[in-house]
């Protein structure tokens, strides 16, 4: 449920990430960024807010930190969709390209 609502969340940044605009990892961060300022309104962002915290300095560097062993888990669920995702945007770009096409 909660890899369900990041899913729809991330599918509408491929444009960005097929542009260099952001990573998937960067859209994670957002993601919980925006879940956790809001009050939670849905059982994903009540989960979110009890078992997520983020952290983050004022030079814009961040740390995602599981409140408990749920917490770490759920952290590294996301993580690792997120790098999959990605690598599944970058994979289907890349099907109908040629070496020629990256020649300078």
């Amino acid at each position: 449920m909660i890899l369900k609502e990041f899913s729809k969340y991330i599918q509408q940044k491929n444009d960005d990430i097929l542009s260099g605009k952001t990573t998937a990892t960067k859209i994670l961060t957002d993601w919980i960024r925006l879940v956790i300022h809001k009050n939670p309104k849905k059982h994903v962002d009540n989960i979110v807010h009890s078992e997520i915290m983020l952290a983050e300095n004022s030079y814009g560097e961040f740390l995602l930190v599981g409140k408990s062993e749920s917490g770490r888990i759920l952290i590294k669920a996301l993580y690792n969709y997120a790098q999959s995702y990605e690598h599944y945007i970058m994979s289907k770009w890349l099907q109908d390209k040629k070496a020629s096409h990256f020649n300078k």
